[in-house]
């Protein structure tokens, strides 16, 4: 199977999970709590705002890539920030929007993969976020950062948390508590199958569009695709639970000097 019919059944996934987790993810209490943010978010602002403007997102413009139906993306809203949310999944985008209507908040949302996020879009952001979960649904992390460069205005910065690249690796299945690698680390330049049908948000959930394809990539190859991408400046830091690293960098103010 090719690529792109890979990424239309991971639609066709994300599509199917958006009823369920607009329960699972309380959006009823998320609209009806004017105070609000996603826990996920308020983790983030802890650790984004030493490297934000007067140490805050207000009044920031902020793109949020994969960003499902929109909750964090709102909560940035709801910090000030004038949000835009990109996701693949139209009925993701669907719900998204409704949610920024029925919460009466000012946001954007733009169905789009990543690769081509930057030409539907057509301008700059201060700030391009990522969150939990989003790179093993990637299958080109070169393209990836260029498209991160590309929307990161001069001087702005690129901020994602995602699970440490070793632990999508791991065999949890082994009953001897064993640390074993069972999936690849390294690129492979293939996909991994999988057949769950089913969600984190809610276990009991049984889906249809049960195949999913994701990718492994290292930590060697994110960083290096930013780098290469034009990443000036930034840090790798542990957060305080083991399952995470934040990544985060500056696009660089002007352009590098020729040889």
């Amino acid at each position: 199977m090719d690529i792109e019919c890979q990424i239309g059944a991971n639609r066709a996934n994300w599509d199917e999970r958006v009823d369920g987790h607009l329960i699972a993810y309380d959006v009823d209490g998320f609209v009806d709590t004017p105070t609000r943010l996603t826990s996920i978010v308020r983790a983030d602002l802890d650790a984004m705002t030493p490297h934000l403007p007067d140490r805050t997102p207000a009044g920031l413009t902020l793109v949020h890539l994969q960003c499902h139906i929109g909750l964090d993306t709102l909560s940035w809203a709801r910090l000030g920030a004038n949000v835009t949310g990109v996701d693949f999944s139209p009925k993701s985008i669907e719900a998204a929007t409704d949610i920024a209507r029925r919460a009466k908040l000012c946001a954007r949302f733009v169905e789009s993969d990543v690769d081509h996020a930057a030409e539907h879009l057509g301008e700059q952001f201060d700030v391009v976020y990522t969150g939990i979960g989003a790179l093993p649904w990637l299958p080109d992390l070169a393209r990836w950062a260029q498209v991160i460069a590309a929307l990161l205005r001069p001087g702005g910065l690129f901020y994602i948390r995602d699970s440490h690249p070793t632990l999508n690796a791991l065999d949890y299945d082994r009953p001897d508590g064993e640390l074993v690698l069972r999936q690849p680390y390294f690129a492979a330049g293939a996909s991994l199958r999988y057949d769950d049908g089913t969600t984190y948000a809610d276990p009991n959930m049984v889906l249809t569009n049960a195949t999913t394809y994701e990718w492994p990539h290292s930590l060697s190859e994110i960083i290096g695709s930013l780098l290469k991408a034009g990443a000036d400046r930034g840090g790798v830091s542990p957060t305080d639970g083991p399952a995470h690293l934040q990544l985060r960098h500056r696009r660089q103010t002007r352009e590098p000097r020729a040889a």
